[in-house]
């Protein structure tokens, strides 16, 4: 093999050498369970992806992501990327994955809290609409309008009728956004009965990600064949050909990350742009100018 050939492989074996932060991440974010609860689950997936696999492929398609970020920022693309799925389904976590080596100022997330009352009032659609990309954005929903499809309507937080109406509204919507040069992505995080039960458990008895437990997700468990109706339907009432869904299987985190990862490159023409070749500039330097003394008050204390 040519040292052009050779030269990527390099680049990802040093880059995995060197970058520390996600396999740090990987280990803190293994849940603080006791040692049944941990075999159990190794048990459950005995054929989870290896580490040095799943890294290896992870800076590959972080780096498509910032040639597929570049192509955005110089065409002024807009994507819309909608992450949907039942509670510990893992979207956060790809979402994560997409953005992490992103310049902020062009791919962001939108998590919305709850409606206020006077977005209550509001036509459903309005508190989304200021989030949505403008030109060389790439704007990723971490949870969507779809809420009135799913929670709002599970939980009876939505009437009928109006629930009803958002499904005769939502294909039109999204064809407006179509129509006015935004690319549509929905992907549904799915995972099984046994899995979301699984991860539950290991959130109850991890004190460091309790806080990801709410009541709903718990009130999720109990209605867990109401969601799976609730999903049902909505995936055959929105499933347009001008936006549709993509189902991303989640049982396997880190499988989980990198399929979405590669079908969302898959799905959008980006190229390589050229960028101008850097060069930085030598430093002025006055011989005149003093540096002040700055009290040692002013100094956060050096204890590490």
């Amino acid at each position: 093999m040519s040292e052009s050939n050779d030269r990527p492989r390099d680049w990802l074996d040093t880059e995995l050498d060197e970058t520390l932060e996600e396999m740090f991440e990987l280990e803190f974010s293994e849940p603080m369970m006791d040692d049944d609860i941990r075999r159990a689950y190794k048990e459950r997936n005995p054929d989870s992806l290896d580490n040095r696999t799943y890294f290896r492929n992870l800076l590959r398609l972080q780096t498509e992501l910032i040639k597929l970020q570049d192509w955005v920022e110089h065409t002024g693309a807009k994507v819309l990327v909608i992450c949907e799925g039942r509670d510990s389904a893992g979207k956060g976590g790809v979402i994560k994955r997409i953005v992490q080596r992103l310049n902020p100022r062009v791919a962001r997330v939108v998590a919305l809290p709850k409606p206020t009352e006077r977005e209550q009032s509001q036509w459903y659609f309005q508190r989304y609409v200021p989030y949505l990309p403008a030109g060389g954005e790439i704007v990723l929903f971490d949870r969507s309008w779809y809420n009135r499809a799913g929670v709002e309507r599970v939980m009876g937080f939505a009437s009928e009728d109006q629930v009803e109406q958002f499904f005769r509204d939502v294909p039109e919507f999204e064809r407006m956004l179509v129509r006015s040069g935004i690319i549509v992505l929905k992907y549904w995080f799915s995972i099984t009965d046994q899995e979301q039960q699984m991860r539950f458990l290991m959130r109850i008895h991890d004190p460091m990600r309790q806080w990801k437990l709410s009541p709903m997700d718990l009130q999720s468990r109990i209605r867990w064949e109401d969601y799976t109706k609730a999903k049902e339907d909505m995936l055959a009432r929105t499933n347009i050909p001008e936006a549709p869904w993509y189902i991303v299987e989640g049982n396997d985190k880190k499988r989980e990350r990198l399929n979405c990862i590669e079908h969302l490159l898959s799905m959008l023409p980006y190229h390589e742009q050229v960028r101008e070749e850097v060069t930085l500039p030598e430093r002025v330097f006055n011989a005149d100018y003093e540096r002040r003394f700055l009290g040692d008050e002013l100094y956060v204390p050096k204890i590490y």
